[in-house]
């Protein structure tokens, strides 16, 4: 049998099938690129969006504002009772500096300036900007006294 003639089984460097192979290194790169895409995903869960911690801060309301340039955040910092020193002698009260979940409690905090409060928080390990500027967020007001 002639080789133009001949079954395309029969026939020598004749390709039976239709779908082209993909290359080692194309596999490859599109394997490395999914694992990318899935660490940075992780990274950026893990970073601005897993809960770290969760705690209760007791003190005395400093301010509640609203600010920002692009987005509008509440914060506001708390002033606990103790003092501490982040330079060798220096003495500076512990201050806790957080931002606010809700309008709500926001404008709880803002109209009772100087009360004592007791502050419900989540600690986070990254702050994004439409949540605020800091990453403890406050989420709840659990008690407020006039002191």
């Amino acid at each position: 049998m002639e080789p133009e003639n001949a079954p395309l089984s029969e026939q020598p460097f004749v390709s039976q099938t239709t779908t082209p192979k993909v290359s080692r290194f194309k596999r490859f790169t599109r394997i490395l690129l999914a694992l990318f895409v899935i660490g940075l995903i992780a990274f950026v869960y893990f970073k601005f969006f897993f809960v770290f911690g969760e705690g209760v801060k007791t003190g005395h309301l400093n301010y509640a504002v609203k600010k920002g340039n692009v987005f509008k955040t509440y914060e506001g910092k708390l002033i606990q009772e103790g003092y501490r020193s982040k330079v060798a002698g220096t003495i500076q009260s512990y201050e806790f500096e957080f931002s606010v979940k809700s309008k709500r409690i926001y404008e709880i905090l803002s109209a009772n300036s100087g009360k004592s409060f007791d502050l419900h928080y989540k600690e986070y390990h990254g702050a994004v900007p439409w949540r605020g500027n800091t990453k403890y967020i406050v989420d709840s007001i659990i008690s407020m006294r006039n002191e």
